[in-house]
């Protein structure tokens, strides 16, 4: 029997894994610089973080989540997104309860029983950062602005960051009452029914063609915002401008997890069809204190390294090329072999990728194997490069060979 991977799971193995790690190192740089500790989580949580954490009303929560009974009876939960898992990290630690704000970032793969297609997986990766403790527009700004650094540190351009606000308590009551009566007059089936008594924003994030002409009509929550939200959400958009970081004001975005006010923004790629948004986040108060903690207000992102990953390959953007080994190689003899295992251990340790014809291939088969690895150079160790200290550094590109001593080649040798 021929086992494979489950359906749906995203696995990356050589070359694409090269393509994958750096998505994931370059997304996460800026947020390192901008003083953002790792935070490592359990893949999975008791279910209730989830459910009273993202909002029974979700799709995620309501029909993706992979849910089940551990052997003492206790209902756990694959997470299917970061930022409620670390919201109780917090708390549960006391993290708030000293300097403010709390920022912290996280990866590894997330998890939701979803439909897979192109972009859409049920286990997925993805890169994150949390702000929590301040409410403050600058940090709104730093957060947009170390996903859009991310995004360029890639080389990526086709995309557009997408903003709003969806307010605070006092915004979301008065433009609810509005919204509400405005659906009261739609003909939308009983399930649809069910979600809107739960959160009637959920309509505006209904991708049916039916739904999304009986929802063009409808009152914005951008045009509801007292003051207080307004002005924040001008300074937010001030700051951007500061930054010199282009956005569009998308009063209908409201995302798909409750937890969200205030700030809401996400990167879209135009090259990935209808999976194209990149990543996203927002502001979530009132999150802290509905798990249990203080009533302190948070903002942050989660990044898809997938969908990024996949942005990368349809700009043609080469990210495995700062793999490739910078030196190859080739023992020929038993004395040979023992001088290149220290030989290349020095390399290494002066920064120098360097790799190896092991299984004492004749040289001819070594050779393939150096132009199969990439190799940006290879050299041939033998009894008479030992004895004279001498080899010939081979350019594999170019073909063009070069002696060398071989006491003097260090990481700078290869550049």
């Amino acid at each position: 029997m021929k086992f494979q991977a489950p359906k749906g799971v995203s696995e990356y193995f050589p070359e694409r894994s090269i393509a994958f790690e750096k998505v994931r190192r370059e997304l996460i740089s800026p947020a390192k610089l901008a003083g953002y500790k790792l935070l490592e989580l359990p893949v999975f949580e008791d279910t209730e973080v989830f459910t009273r954490g993202v909002g029974e009303s979700t799709d995620v929560v309501s029909k993706e989540m992979y849910t089940f009974e551990d052997r003492g009876g206790r209902s756990i939960t694959l997470r299917p997104e970061g930022t409620a898992g670390v919201m109780r990290a917090v708390i549960e630690h006391g993290l708030d309860r000293g300097q403010l704000p709390v920022k912290v970032w996280y990866s590894g793969p997330f998890f939701r029983a979803e439909r897979p297609q192109a972009g859409r997986y049920r286990q997925f990766y993805q890169v994150g950062i949390e702000a929590i403790g301040l409410d403050d527009p600058a940090i709104d700004a730093e957060v947009i602005a170390i996903a859009d650094a991310g995004y360029r540190n890639l080389g990526l351009t086709k995309f557009r960051l997408d903003i709003t606000s969806l307010g605070d308590s006092a915004s979301r009551a008065a433009h609810r009452e509005v919204l509400v009566k405005y659906i009261s007059k739609l003909d939308l089936d009983e399930a649809t029914r069910a979600r809107v008594e739960l959160n009637p924003l959920r309509l505006f994030d209904d991708k049916r063609e039916a739904v999304v002409k009986m929802m063009a009509g409808a009152p914005l929550l951008i045009d509801y915002l007292t003051p207080q939200s307004a002005s924040h959400f001008e300074k937010v958009k001030k700051y951007l401008d500061k930054l010199g970081i282009r956005y569009a004001i998308n009063p209908r975005m409201v995302r798909g997890l409750d937890y969200y006010t205030g700030t809401a923004f996400e990167f879209v790629h135009e090259l990935l069809g209808a999976q194209s948004g990149l990543g996203g986040g927002g502001r979530y108060d009132g999150l802290m204190e509905s798990l249990g903690g203080q009533n302190l207000s948070g903002i942050g992102f989660g990044l898809g390294i997938d969908r990024t990953l996949l942005a990368c390959e349809a700009e043609g953007i080469d990210l495995t090329s700062q793999s490739r080994p910078d030196l190859y190689v080739i023992p020929l003899g038993e004395e040979a072999k023992d001088f290149s295992i220290k030989f290349i251990d020095d390399l290494r340790k002066n920064g120098a990728i360097v790799d190896c014809a092991y299984g004492d291939r004749a040289l001819k088969g070594a050779m393939k194997g150096a132009d199969k690895s990439g190799a940006k150079f290879a050299i041939v160790i033998g009894d008479s490069e030992i004895s004279s200290g001498i080899g010939e550094l081979k350019n594999m590109e170019t073909g063009v060979t070069s002696s060398v001593t071989l006491s003097a080649i260090n990481a700078k040798s290869f550049n």
